[in-house]
C-alpha cells in the first residue's frame, strides 16, 4: 500500500501544488480524497466473482458499454472504467459554480495542468458547502451539487463507482461515452467547448448502444428524456434571455434585484405548466425547480448545453462518424474553439 500512495501523493505534487494563487488546504483535500479514491478501486474481474446478482449484472452491462466505446466509437482504450469503488457518500465529488450576482458568467478557477474551468471540486460535500458560504459572503449566486462520475481526463486509471452503477443502462452509457470523450478531447481554459463535445459524444454514442443492443424500449424511453430536456433547456434559454436584458440595463442594483426574483418565479411558474401540459404532470427536473434558483443553475446548465446545437451539427455533417468527427473537431484551431458551419 504503502508505494501505490507514495505514487499519487508526488503526481498530485507535481501536478497541483505548484500553483501559488490558491491555498495550499485546497490541495491537500484533493490529494487526500483522490489517494483514497484510487486505493480502494478493485478491479471488475475480481468483483464480479463475489458480486450479488443485482451488482454482476450492472457490472457486465458497464463492461460491454465500455467495450462498445472503444470497438464502435473510437474512444480511448485503457484502464479507465474497468475497475470499482463502493462509495461511502451519494457522490464521488462536489462541485462548487459561482456567477456574479448580475451575470450570466460563470467564475473561473484556473488550475496548472487542466487550465481554467468554470467549477471547483471537492471530496467532501462539507467542504465545498463551507467554500460556497465565503462566495455568498461576497455577494456570488453559488449552487453546490454532486458529480456523477469521477473523471482525472485519462490522467489516472478511472474507476465506476457504486453511484454511477444507480443508473439505468442508458444513462449508464451516457456517462461513460461523455468522461472518455473529455480523454479524447480536452481543451485548455475552455469549459463549454469541452463539456458541449462530450455531451454530443455522450448522447449519441448512447442512442448508438442501445440501437446496436436492440433496446427498443430503452431507447424509446431515452428519447422521451431528450425531448423533455430540450423543453427544459428552451426553459433556461428563455429564463437568460430576459435576464441578460435586466443586467445590461441601467436600472438601479435594488430594482435589478427585485425584477430578478420575479424572473426566477415566472420560471418556476412556468416550469409547473409545461411539467403538467406537456410531460403529464411527471416531475422531470423535479428537484432543480425545487431549490432556491439563481444565477448559477443557470450558467451550470449552459455549460454543458449552449455549444450541443454546434457540435451536433458538426456530427451529423460528419455522417454520424465518431473519428471522422473527432478528427474534425481536433482540427479546429484551439486559439478560436468556435464551430464553424462548414462540411465535415
Amino acid at each position: 500500500m504503502i508505494r501505490p500512495m507514495i505514487k499519487y501523493v508526488l503526481l498530485f505534487l507535481g501536478l497541483f501544488l505548484l500553483q501559488a494563487c490558491t491555498a495550499p488546504g485546497y490541495y491537500t483535500q484533493g490529494i487526500i480524497g483522490h489517494t483514497s479514491l484510487m486505493l480502494a478501486r478493485k478491479p471488475v474481474d475480481k468483483v464480479l466473482k463475489t458480486a450479488d446478482e443485482k451488482l454482476k449484472q450492472k457490472l457486465l452491462a458497464s463492461q460491454d458499454i465500455r467495450d462498445f466505446s472503444i470497438n464502435e466509437l473510437s474512444l480511448p482504450d485503457n484502464k479507465s472504467y474497468r475497475s470499482y469503488v463502493e462509495l461511502k457518500n451519494p457522490s464521488p465529488v462536489w462541485n462548487v459554480v459561482a456567477a456574479e450576482e448580475f451575470s450570466l458568467r460563470p467564475k473561473k478557477w484556473c488550475y496548472l495542468v487542466i487550465g481554467c474551468a468554470s467549477y471547483r471540486g471537492y471530496y467532501k460535500k462539507e467542504s465545498a458547502e463551507r467554500y460556497a458560504k465565503k462566495l455568498k459572503k461576497k455577494g456570488y449566486d453559488v449552487r453546490v451539487a454532486g458529480v456523477g462520475a469521477y473523471s482525472t481526463l485519462g490522467f489516472f486509471a478511472d474507476p465506476l463507482t457504486s453511484t454511477m452503477l444507480e443508473r439505468d443502462e442508458a444513462s449508464l452509457a451516457e456517462l461513460i461515452f461523455h468522461e472518455l470523450a473529455h480523454q479524447e478531447l480536452y481543451i485548455k481554459n475552455n469549459t463549454r467547448f469541452n463539456e458541449a463535445f462530450a455531451t454530443v459524444v455522450g448522447e449519441q454514442g448512447a442512442i448508438l448502444w442501445m440501437k446496436h443492443n436492440k433496446k427498443e424500449a430503452l431507447l424509446k424511453s431515452y428519447k422521451e428524456r431528450l425531448s423533455v430536456q430540450a423543453d427544459f433547456l428552451a426553459l433556461v434559454n428563455s429564463t437568460k434571455a430576459k435576464l441578460k436584458e435586466l443586467y445590461g440595463s441601467t436600472l438601479p442594483d435594488d430594482v435589478k434585484r427585485e425584477k430578478k426574483a420575479r424572473i426566477f418565479a415566472e420560471m418556476k411558474e412556468e416550469y409547473k405548466r409545461v411539467r403538467d401540459n406537456r410531460w403529464g404532470g411527471r416531475a422531470w427536473y423535479g428537484r432543480w425547480f425545487n431549490s432556491s434558483l439563481n444565477n448559477s443553475h443557470l450558467v451550470s446548465v449552459a455549460t454543458y448545453y449552449d455549444l450541443v446545437p454546434s457540435f451536433l451539427e458538426k456530427f451529423e455533417a460528419c455522417g454520424r462518424d465518431f473519428s471522422r468527427f473527432y478528427k474534425r473537431i481536433k482540427a479546429i484551431p484551439k486559439s478560436k474553439t468556435v464551430i464553424g458551419k462548414d462540411q465535415c
